[in-house]
């Protein structure tokens, strides 16, 4: 494989023709281009589905100065009160300021607030783009003063094409059955299935590592489980007793990540459980302990 770097970043698209899916959002945002200016704007939908490209693909083509903040790092209301109306308020020689919140819905909903005044006091020169997986953490003063875009994940067919031409160009040698799998074990998330592809490679040749096979499988099993009106805690156990799961990180986002599937209306309170037990991990010596005394929580609150 060709050492560009991290294949996220190297096939992030640069312009709309190269991004995969919504056809629909990609002309509302291709008219947003040719006017240099856009609304303010909320994408939402699962990750990896093209959210925070579609928002740098926007910054890139219109002439603005822009600002990007990670508010799963920095959520509270000092980074809006600092960061954000420090921005908005210094001088710029281009025609617009666009400020993207990655990642909003884990803003606080003071920081949240906070926003929704920002907005409007520099609504003549700056202009902001959300992104957020679940769109009902969002509370509705701001929702009302964005216009909300649903990111629908492409098709398993779009995305294996994708795929395929990102390993053409990188002279990988790789079966059709894995390239398939990868994407069945990933779906949607898209940037998951290139970090899959990037770890697997060794002197040009793709070799699925059937310990992250089964890792994906558990927790789809997990969540299916969870999905259930009567979910059963030692059926869950059993489940990840048989994986032999070491590590629980990519667990406890892939709940977070999934949460409507298994407790709509309250991903609030999954989201509270699974930060409360994933900071608690850093402190247990047994985590399969910690992992089931959260999955106790999330079957109570169902």
């Amino acid at each position: 494989m060709k050492d560009h770097g991290l294949l996220v970043e190297k096939y992030r698209p640069t312009n709309l023709d190269n991004y995969v899916g919504n056809e629909n959002i990609k002309g509302s945002i291709s008219n947003y281009i040719g006017q240099n200016d856009i609304q303010n704007l909320i994408f939402y939908g699962p990750a990896g589905t093209g959210k925070t490209t579609l928002a740098k693909l926007i910054v890139k083509n219109i002439e603005c100065d822009h600002l990007y903040i990670n508010a799963s790092d920095e959520r509270g209301i000092e980074t809006i009160r600092d960061k954000v109306s420090g921005f908005a308020s210094t001088m710029s020689f281009k025609p617009l300021k666009v400020i993207i919140l990655d990642e909003a819905d884990f803003l606080t909903i003071q920081a949240q607030a906070s926003l929704r005044n920002v907005i409007e006091t520099f609504s003549r020169t700056t202009r902001f783009i959300l992104t957020c997986n679940f769109i009902e953490r969002i509370i509705d003063p701001l929702q009302s003063r964005c216009q909300t875009l649903k990111i629908v994940p492409p098709s398993k067919l779009d995305i294996f094409k994708h795929l395929k031409k990102v390993i053409t160009r990188e002279n990988i040698k790789c079966n059709t059955d894995d390239l398939t799998t990868i994407v069945d074990n990933n779906y949607p998330d898209v940037r998951k299935m290139l970090n899959t592809i990037q770890v697997s490679t060794v002197n040009n040749t793709l070799n699925l590592d059937t310990t992250s096979l089964v890792s994906s499988n558990y927790m789809k099993k997990v969540l299916e489980c969870l999905k259930q009106s009567n979910p059963k805690f030692n059926e869950i156990r059993q489940i990840i007793a048989d994986a032999n799961v070491k590590d629980f990180e990519e667990f406890y986002r892939f709940l977070y990540d999934n949460s409507d599937k298994f407790a709509s209306g309250k991903q609030g309170m999954v989201a509270f459980h699974i930060n409360e037990y994933t900071y608690q991990s850093n402190f247990r010596i047994d985590k399969e302990i910690n992992c089931m005394a959260l999955i106790h929580q999330l079957i109570t609150i169902k």
